[in-house]
């Protein structure tokens, strides 16, 4: 249960195994002040990907005893703000969010990449989640009185 003045952000993946880990420690290791986050997935694998495992030691972070989680109603109660770190996967699709505001990110899936193509999908997650920290730190996210959230998963649901 997060505290009230602690607010959440909610990286979410099909597994949870790669890429919301990742994006999951990146936050943590600098998060504004008052604030935490967490991950999870809409059908989680067993185990961290080794190779999110390994392109995190090279960035100073260990995830090698993060499990893998599912995504729950009251993970999303909690969560202040959602981001939806992939696009579609061959038949996954990815989980839909309703927290108060939601990112989409589309970030490929690294599981299958050689091991230099996952660290540049790393650096992207990097990049995305240190850029996600500044407007959070700014106040812009999430945006006052708006309801980002429910708009994205509607015209997700809309989608064929």
């Amino acid at each position: 249960m997060k505290s009230s003045r602690e607010r959440v952000v909610l990286f979410v993946c099909v597994e949870n195994r790669f890429r919301s880990q990742i994006a999951e420690a990146y936050f943590n290791a600098n998060p504004p002040s008052g604030w935490r986050a967490i991950s999870a997935g809409s059908e989680p694998a067993e185990e961290v990907h080794p190779n999110a495992v390994k392109l995190m030691q090279e960035e100073g972070l260990d995830i090698s005893r993060k499990k893998p989680k599912p995504l729950t109603r009251e993970l999303e109660r909690i969560a202040d703000v959602g981001v939806i770190v992939c696009g579609e996967s061959g038949s996954k699709k990815c989980p839909v969010l309703f927290t108060r505001y939601v990112e989409q990110w589309s970030i490929p899936d690294p599981a299958g990449m050689s091991i230099e193509e996952a660290r540049r999908i790393r650096d992207e997650i990097k990049r995305r989640v240190m850029d996600l920290v500044e407007r959070i730190a700014r106040g812009d996210i999430p945006p006052k009185g708006k309801l980002g959230g429910i708009k994205l998963t509607l015209n997700q649901l809309r989608q064929p």
